[in-house]
Order: C-alpha cells, then structure tokens, then sequence
C-alpha cells in the first residue's frame, strides 16, 4: 500500500484532496483509493492489511448476499480450526506440492516445541475431509453441503491490498455427493452463482471458464473461474469452483455405503469467493476521482450534505434528517454528514471519493423553494429538482446508475478483447494491455513458455452457455502450430 508522503515534503493536490489519476499510475491510484477513501490500512503484520469500517460494511453486504444464495440452495455455514496438522496437508500429493511454499507454520506453542507442525490453513479441504470421514456412513447421509466464513493464509512476495495479502478473508464452500454427476452439477451451479452475483449486485461482466490443466487448483481434477477486467486490461480472477472428484476422499477415508451396499468414495467439490472482489470493484468502476460503488452494494446509497450559513446549520440538519427519514422508508441506505467545521466542497470530494452514488445537497433557499440539489456519482452536473419528484424519484435513479455501471464495463471488456490468429498478433495484442482470444494446444509447457515471453496466462477456456466469448471454434495453436485443443479459443491476459 502506497506510504503516507513525509513530514515536510509539500503535497500535490491531488495527493491532499484526490488521488493520482488512472492515466498517469494505476498502480498509485488504486493504492490511494484503497486508503483515502477508507478501506483499508497498513498492518503491523507484513502482508496483511487492516480493513477498515467502510471496507468491512462492504464486505458485510457481500457477505451477505451471497449467504443468503447459499443457504437457499441447501448450504449450512459451519466453523473450522485455523490451524491444521502439517500431516493433513501432507496426505494429497499435488495439494502439498501446490501449497508448499505459501504455508505459514506454527512450531510451537509457549515455549513447548510441538512434535508435529501445524500450518495456519492455506484452504480447507484436508481438515474438513477429515471430519467428514467420522460423520458419513450410508448414502442417506449425501450430500453433505458446507460453507465457512473466515480467513486464510498464504505467503506473498509482492502484496497489494484486498488482491494479495498474507491473510485475506473469503468464504470456502465444500461438499460431498454420492455420484460424480450430482458433483459436477454443484460445481457449475456455484460458478454460475458466482457470475449472477457479480452481474446483478456488482455490475461486474465476468468470464464463466474452465481453467486450463496448469492453472488448476492443486489436487482438483478440474476448475472452473469468473475472470474480470480491470480498467488498465488486467484480468482478475474473481471467483472458482473445483471438481474435486475423489481424491481427497480416498486420503482422509471419506467413503460410504452406496445405494447397492457397497464401500465408495465420495465425490467432493470445493468453492470459493475472497475479498480480492473488492478489489475487482475498486478497478473496475472507480475513475480519476476515485471510487464508484455500484448501488445494490453500496453501504450508503445516497449522502445528504445540509448547507448553508452558520446560524442555519442546526435547523438545515434537522432537515436533512427528516429528508433521511423518507428515504429510508424506501428501503435507501442514508448518510446525512452533519459534521461541523468542514467546507462543503471538501464533504462533496470526500463522498465522490468514497464512491456513494447520490449525493443530496439541502440548503435553505432550496428548503424555502421546496426542491433538492442531486448529484449521481456517475454524472458531470448536478440537478435541481423538486423535493417530492427527487424523493419519489431516487430509486429509479439508483437502478439506473447501476445498469449504467456495468453496461461501461461491459462494453469496456468487449472492446478491449481481440482475436489473434498468429503469435505476433498475439505478443502485440498483449502489449497493448488487451485480452486475447486465441486457439492453443493444452502443452503446459507451451503455457509457460507465452508466460515467461508476455507475462500473459491462460485465463479460461469459456463454458458453453457464457454470454462471453463462448462460440465453438476450430484452428491450430497460436503458439506451436499444433492442433488447438478445447474446441474454442482459450482467453489470455496479463493479471494480478
């Protein structure tokens, strides 16, 4: 995260007032988005950052509405130990070789050396294949359809808040079938859970695909990811789901009595969506004057700013709570910022950085007029409307800032994605800070050989039934010449 400037050093304006513009960093913007409008901090611990509570409001709404999707397709929220015995990590071989070196290790508690290590979890697949093998005997039992809450921990080199940290928060879906059919339609049916949230509470366009066979979770048979682009052509991976198929139930011994009266293992799926999404908000809506939250998960959808001398500042932010009032009959989430001793040009920057959608500007002749003042986070100009249209009027106003969102970066992702044919047109197409589409073999080591020459990867191969991107093809391999694999082009990009 970008440091505080040194004492004594004369400031910019925008670094008082506004952030760096997305043109001239992106990098720096992003960082001091992240702090100034008051997401998150610097920790004590290295990697790790401390959310702060306009962060975490927004990370309870996520929280919240993909709760409430989970539970109404039959999940139930349990609480598992962070700490997990190094010999469960141990137990699946591509699980351990995958998460080697990001384990953090615990070997001792006090002053007393333990025996055997414990790892704070990385993910939890080993400890919850454990317990579940204590808990299934017969059939009857299946599935077994769980969600936790919680953090996670993972060394990073290079750490960048909400995308990378040491520990990140997330939730960790796992379950466990009596056929590998009943599975892999678990694991498509939260993809696809993943892809309508962002698209109709975030307004995030995002990518349904099947990751190709080296960019799989480790120790899954297949994953499956949403991908973003962030506003400098950068993918995001913003969610996943895995096939898990049997193997960690053959290593902790998660088997049943089948239908037929016969010893097998369960099937078992594993998903997950971290706190990196906030991050795919920040880069995808926010602009030169910071952040924009999409309405439906904005914790505060419109401000209201009482203006006016100071003998009538008391009387005008009575007003602006009654104002609050009405509109919080409506179901609208309402800030009246009432604070003293501040300008109203630095409380109208301050939420244009913060991202709220609407802003209501109160003053006196407007109260005697009967109309409002009305800014949209979105617009250039404000509006002078009458206090009955403006109230009566304000959700319209929030649904249409929030298809206006995504349809930007909609067309955003769309224009900035190419096809290529050839490698050139493909090392070019990347350096321009473009997705492309293009035919490969499945050669992992082709994969990192077009890593290591265009620092690009293979984001996903688009599932059938994706609005993007999806159209079945036939070609060769942009890189080797061989023929392509997939049936359709697989997308690349740069990420974070």
């Amino acid at each position: 995260m970008t440091s505080q400037p040194q004492q004594g050093k004369k400031d910019s304006k925008a670094q008082q007032y506004g952030v760096t513009p997305q043109s001239q960093d992106f990098n720096d913007w992003y960082n001091e988005v992240v702090r100034k409008a008051d997401l998150a901090d610097h920790s004590p611990v290295a990697g790790a950052m401390v959310v702060r509570p306009y962060g975490t409001a927004l990370w309870e709404r996520i929280q919240r509405d993909l709760d409430d999707r989970f539970k109404a397709t039959g999940h139930h929220n349990l609480l598992f130990p962070t700490l997990i015995p190094m010999d469960f990590i141990l137990r699946e071989a591509d699980h351990v070789e995958g998460f080697a070196p990001e384990l953090f290790t615990v070997n001792k508690i006090g002053t007393e050396e333990l025996s055997e290590p414990y790892v704070m979890r990385p993910t939890s697949e080993t400890i919850i294949g454990h317990m579940w093998s204590g808990w299934l005997n017969s059939y009857r039992d299946l599935p077994f359809l769980h969600n936790q809450w919680g953090s996670v921990f993972r060394a990073e080199l290079r750490t960048k808040p909400f995308l990378r940290t040491s520990e990140f928060y997330w939730q960790e879906g796992h379950t466990a079938h009596a056929s590998e059919a009943e599975a892999r339609a678990e694991v498509r049916q939260q993809l696809d859970e993943y892809h309508a949230f962002c698209r109709d509470v975030l307004a995030l366009p995002v990518v349904r695909g099947e990751k190709t066979a080296s960019e799989r979770f480790a120790g899954a048979e297949n994953t499956y990811s949403i991908e973003g682009m962030m506003r400098d052509g950068k993918a995001l991976q913003s969610g996943t789901s895995h096939y898990l198929g049997q193997n960690f139930s053959r290593a902790f011994g998660v088997k049943f009595q089948n239908s037929e009266q016969r010893e097998e293992f369960a099937y078992t799926t594993s998903w997950g969506l971290s706190s990196r999404i906030i991050g795919a908000i920040i880069m995808t809506h926010g602009d030169d004057a910071g952040l924009i939250l999409p309405p439906r998960i904005a914790p505060v959808q419109a401000v209201i700013v009482p203006v006016g001398r100071k003998e009538d500042f008391g009387a005008m932010a009575a007003e602006a709570r009654k104002l609050a009032a009405e509109l919080q009959a409506q179901g609208i989430r309402v800030k009246v910022d009432d604070r003293e001793g501040l300008t109203n040009g630095f409380k109208y920057n301050d939420w244009e950085l913060k991202g709220v959608p609407v802003r209501i500007e109160l003053g006196p002749r407007d109260l005697e007029a009967g109309q409002l003042v009305i800014k949209s986070r979105t617009a250039a100009d404000k509006e002078t409307l009458g206090r009955a249209e403006a109230v009566a009027g304000l959700p319209a106003r929030l649904e249409a800032i929030q298809a206006w969102l995504y349809d930007r970066a909609r067309d955003f992702l769309l224009s900035n994605t190419v096809t290529a044919d050839s490698y050139e047109e493909f090392k070019a197409a990347i350096e321009a800070g473009k997705w492309v589409r293009a035919f490969h073999c499945g050669d992992p080591e082709s994969e990192r050989a077009i890593k290591e020459d265009t620092k690009a990867t293979a984001r996903n191969v688009p599932l059938d039934g994706s609005e993007f991107f999806a159209e079945p093809e036939e070609g060769v391999c942009v890189h080797t010449g061989r023929p392509a694999a997939y049936g359709k082009r697989v997308l690349f990009g740069r990420q974070y």
